[in-house]
């Protein structure tokens, strides 16, 4: 994985070609590629990069592209696409230790999203999925239409970062209809103290180039590293964030299930938005109530 940032650890384990080990390249055009994803009954799921990173064991539910309906649901991993970001697909196998590893690629070669395959039968199963020869070109279906975001709900703008990091909806950010405003990053690990503390669960996405997993539920602990990095156990799910590599962090309320729905949007150095905490669908009107009274009082970035 190409990373402009060589002192910062790379998301993906085993992906920068550092064991021996033989590969092989599958159909990454959907809903093939959604077949074989669902195929697999115990995964480690990771997306991410060097600001944040989440990992989540389990089973993969039915992925979805942008513009298509969207659910989280506890004990599957839901990840999310755009189809043209998403070049190639590998099976990896790692002939040291017999690990086998799916990864998604996009144009430049870079792993976007890794799928471990942690039992023996899924690692068989690996045989049933088909191949394509390198370098042909695969044809891919006309994606779904994706609302604009400039007035569009909560999904519209989760897919509007989804295509590209959400560069161009924050430059243009005066356009958009809904609630938005700068918050203090350094808030992040009391927010998530809090919502461990009181049992209030939380959504959490992770964005890579062309991807995105989600996961929600209660937070069941949480840490701080003295260099910086916050990291929550939510559910089945690990959420690692590196504070010192966040450039800003905003406030964004937006139509969801409930109503207007915030979401902290957290922004690399270079303005792409690498994390979203937040509610995911039918949560209950108290946890909404809860989860909006406490964004309302976090305080403005100085």
């Amino acid at each position: 994985m190409t990373d402009d940032h060589p002192e910062r650890h790379c998301a993906f384990e085993g992906c920068c070609g550092r064991r021996n080990g033989t590969a092989r390249l599958i159909d990454a055009r959907m809903p093939e590629l959604a077949r074989c994803l669902t195929l697999f009954q115990y995964v480690q799921a990771v997306t991410g990069g060097p600001v944040a990173r989440i990992d989540q064991a389990g089973s993969y539910a039915v992925p979805s592209l942008r513009g298509d309906a969207f659910a989280v649901r506890p004990g599957s991993i839901a990840l999310r696409m755009d189809a043209d970001g998403v070049a190639s697909a590998v099976v990896a196998r790692d002939e040291e230790t017999g690990s086998v590893a799916l990864h998604l690629l996009d144009a430049d070669g870079r792993t976007v999203h890794q799928g471990r395959l942690l039992s023996a039968g899924d690692r068989l199963l690996t045989g049933l999925v088909g191949t394509i020869d390198a370098g042909s070109p695969a044809a891919r279906p006309t994606p779904p239409e994706v609302p604009p975001w400039q007035h569009g709900d909560q999904l519209a703008q989760l897919d509007a970062v989804l295509a590209d990091g959400g560069a161009a909806r924050r430059a243009a950010f005066e356009e958009y209809g809904g609630e938005h405003r700068p918050i203090d990053v350094d808030v992040l690990p009391a927010v998530l103290d809090h919502v461990c503390s009181v049992g209030l669960p939380i959504g959490v996405a992770v964005f890579a180039p062309a991807a995105m997993q989600a996961c929600n539920g209660r937070v069941h602990v949480t840490d701080r590293t003295v260099g910086g990095r916050v990291f929550a156990a939510i559910e089945n799910s690990s959420v690692e964030i590196d504070l010192a590599g966040v450039g800003a962090c905003h406030l964004v309320r937006s139509t969801a299930a409930h109503g207007p729905t915030s979401a902290l949007e957290l922004d690399d150095e270079d303005g792409r938005c690498v994390a979203v905490i937040t509610q995911f669908g039918m949560v209950g009107e108290q946890v909404h109530e809860a989860w909006e009274q406490l964004t309302a009082s976090l305080p403005d970035r100085p």
